[in-house]
């Protein structure tokens, strides 16, 4: 059984930083697409950021330069670095693996597997 357990959220003060963990089980993810989407309460779920199998990366304009994506491949465990935080970036943040290999996250259509998500909340 596939299971993604995200951990790092938390409440943290306008300009801070924070380091969201996506930590797979149940398969290995090394050549899936991994990523990140948030969802703000009121709005839908929206695309953050995503790495490839060859750590090709992609973002979404809001978080362009402030937001970082990384894997370890080894530790079948993703990461979005997040600094510069904003109050309009607070959300519960989920983490993604693909529908299948070599499959590259760009919409939630692409994503097979999805983590329980963390909060995230950032004070002006």
């Amino acid at each position: 059984q596939v299971q993604l357990v995200e951990s790092g959220g938390g409440l943290v003060q306008a300009g801070g930083s924070l380091r969201l963990s996506c930590a797979a089980s149940g398969r290995t993810f090394g050549t899936y697409g991994m990523g990140w989407f948030r969802q703000a309460p009121g709005k839908e779920r929206e695309f953050v950021a995503a790495i490839s199998w060859r750590f090709n990366t992609d973002y979404a304009d809001s978080v362009k330069g402030r937001f970082t994506i990384s894997r370890d491949n080894a530790m079948n465990t993703w990461y979005l670095q997040m600094n510069s935080l904003k109050p309009e970036d607070t959300a519960v943040y989920y983490c993604a693996a693909s529908s299948g290999a070599f499959v590259a996250i760009t919409t939630s259509g692409s994503v097979g597997f999805w983590g329980q998500g963390t909060q995230v909340t950032v004070s002006s």
